[in-house]
């Protein structure tokens, strides 16, 4: 009796108990489909986040009020420290905004070779009104400059962007977002909003560009922004009040000198003294990217320990299955010892029958979890994802599961006696 034969006859008996296969068939299947299905959910997400941080570009990075971490009535904590001799040094000003004074002072000072841009993020989610249509309550309005669109990686679609007099004036005058644009002016066409007067949160603003979208994910929305000259600002509540400003270098070769130039004009713009540490942020464009994907890493041990679970179910269940179909078999066990075939024999059969059965268990768990994974990865409007490490990981595990669980029954069935066997009942 060859390893085919073998083979064969465990591939038939499976086929012949098509009741008892498909019930282990499917809790393997579950068990993997749960983790394949999680982890590619995860990878969508994970692609969805490197898109939209991206979209800054890796050659820059913004500027921010440091918050002070602890407060005491209505004065931030403030720490002091000694100089040499004893004495106290200058309070350090933690939790100190960034003023437009400050943000335009950097600007005109910085000499590397880069773009700067100065923003204001103006109040929370607002909603856009033209004639009859509004958007929901989800636009973000931001005070930008002349530079806000190149250091923050859009492109104008149609229109143009902000004039120098647009900017020092303070004009009631905006750029839309795609989806902005696409739902106030969805029935004439995104393009024809240009020079049309918009409600942005009860004020009215004459829209002066379209800009391309970014595919915006569900956690950024950079579509749905609404932009307008930083001298705006006092027609909003911002929620932090304080300046942002954001640098773009000439490539990322020139990232680290960037930030290092950043830090030392910076300082003087604050007037803060060589022993006080500094009181704002200078944070790289996908720090956030990063932050978010380290979450999500911890979120697939999560995913395994589930899917191990399961799989350890399914094992127990398999392997039971095996032992009922060694008891249903004896006389067949028997009979094929009777006419030569030998105890190695046997134990292929069983093995084969507990790989088969796992395998297929696997195949249907990976394609319904690479399935369920990819209708998420469908509202985060990202690429078709295969995670294949955790796809061959599976194929291994379940070929694992289904060995551990056919040795004892496979052993069991080999160890029988010809003569007792083809006398069961």
């Amino acid at each position: 009796m060859t390893i085919s034969d073998s083979f064969l006859l465990a591939f038939r008996t499976v086929k012949s108990n098509r009741l008892r296969t498909g019930i282990t068939v499917a809790i393997i299947a579950f068990g993997i489909m749960a983790l394949i299905g999680i982890i590619t959910a995860i990878e969508s997400m994970n692609q969805s986040l490197r898109e939209s941080f991206s979209s800054m570009g890796a050659n820059a990075f913004s500027i921010s009020f440091k918050e002070s971490k602890s407060k005491f009535g209505h004065h931030d904590r403030e720490e002091i420290a000694l100089s040499k001799r004893g004495q106290k040094e200058k309070k350090s000003n933690l939790g100190k905004v960034i003023t437009k004074e400050e943000a335009l002072l950097f600007k005109s000072n910085f000499e590397y070779p880069a773009v700067v841009s100065i923003s204001f993020r103006m109040g929370g989610r607002v909603e856009c009104r033209y004639k009859d249509k509004k958007t929901n309550p989800q636009g973000t309005v931001f005070g930008g400059d002349e530079n806000y669109i190149s250091v923050n990686g859009y492109t104008i679609q149609n229109g143009r962007n902000f004039s120098s007099l647009d900017i020092e004036s303070g004009r009631n005058v905006c750029l839309v977002g795609y989806n902005i644009g696409t739902k106030l002016f969805g029935d004439e066409t995104p393009e024809q909003c240009v020079d049309k007067i918009i409600l942005v949160g009860g004020m009215s603003f004459r829209v002066i560009g379209l800009l391309k979208s970014k595919g915006s994910s569900s956690f950024l929305r950079q579509d749905e922004a609404i932009i307008t000259p930083y001298n705006n600002s006092a027609r909003f509540s911002g929620p932090s009040n304080s300046f942002s400003i954001g640098v773009l270098v000439n490539g990322v070769q020139a990232l680290e000198g960037g930030i290092d130039e950043t830090t030392a004009l910076f300082r003087k713009v604050r007037k803060l003294e060589p022993t006080e540490e500094d009181n704002f942020l200078i944070e790289k464009s996908d720090k956030f990217a990063e932050m978010f994907i380290g979450f999500l890493s911890s979120i697939t041990g999560s995913a395994g320990a589930i899917g191990l679970i399961t799989l350890i179910g399914a094992a127990i269940g398999l392997m039971n299955i095996m032992l009922v179909s060694v008891n249903e078999r004896t006389r067949e066990v028997g009979l094929i010892k009777a006419i030569g075939g030998k105890s190695s024999n046997i134990r292929q059969q069983f093995l084969f029958e507990s790989m088969i059965i796992s395998l297929l268990g696997a195949l249907f768990g990976i394609i319904l979890g690479v399935m369920v994974g990819n209708l998420f990865g469908l509202f985060l409007h990202t690429g078709f994802v295969i995670p294949w490490a955790w796809v061959i990981s599976g194929i291994i595990i379940c070929s694992i599961v289904g060995l551990a669980a056919g040795i004892y029954p496979a052993m069991k069935a080999a160890r029988l006696n010809p003569i007792v066997a083809l006398r069961y009942e």
